[in-house]
């Protein structure tokens, strides 16, 4: 399955090892990875890579790779996974953009196109975020692409903001 369409700015496309070192870089930066347990080293970046290869496999959809359309530069990530949150799997929308272009837009673009995706294409039902409490900047995108806070879980030993919506609802 093709990704979502490129947006006035990106281009979103499949990751593969060739982006190792992109995806390396972004998911190693302590500023990026704040909210998660710990900065990913360059193997579990590669594992990372490897898991949403298997997701387009065997879902047709996982993390894209995000590219600026004009340079071709390397953004970050964004796209759908399953995720399991108290015994129930949703699609989680996800995002993740390099340090020093936070501010710019480009996570709520990316994932505004990830979202009609969702809805227009895989005709998904529900959309979820899984967000730190403390992460006010994933919230944000979050409130922009439609999600509202539903409830806070534990989660693998941490609070957590769940974010839902049904795409059906958002805006096109």
């Amino acid at each position: 399955m093709t990704p979502p369409p490129q947006t006035a700015r990106l281009a979103l496309r499949q990751m593969d090892l060739r982006d190792l070192d992109d995806m390396a870089e972004l998911l190693g930066d302590p500023r990026v990875m704040r909210h998660y347990p710990r900065p990913k080293d360059r193997a579990e970046a590669r594992g990372w890579i490897e898991w949403n290869q298997r997701l387009y496999h065997e879902h047709g959809h996982g993390l894209w790779l995000l590219t600026l359309r004009a340079d071709g530069a390397f953004v970050g990530d964004c796209g759908l996974t399953p995720q399991t949150v108290e015994g129930q799997v949703d699609v989680e929308l996800g995002y993740h953009v390099r340090a020093e272009l936070w501010g710019n837009g480009y996570a709520t673009e990316a994932a505004a196109a990830c979202r009609d995706w969702a809805r227009d294409v895989l005709g998904l039902a529900r959309l979820i975020a899984i967000i730190d409490p403390h992460n006010h900047a994933s919230q944000r995108v979050a409130r922009k692409v439609g999600l509202v806070e539903q409830r806070r879980v534990i989660r693998e030993g941490t609070q957590q903001l769940i974010y839902a919506m049904n795409p059906h609802d958002a805006a096109p």
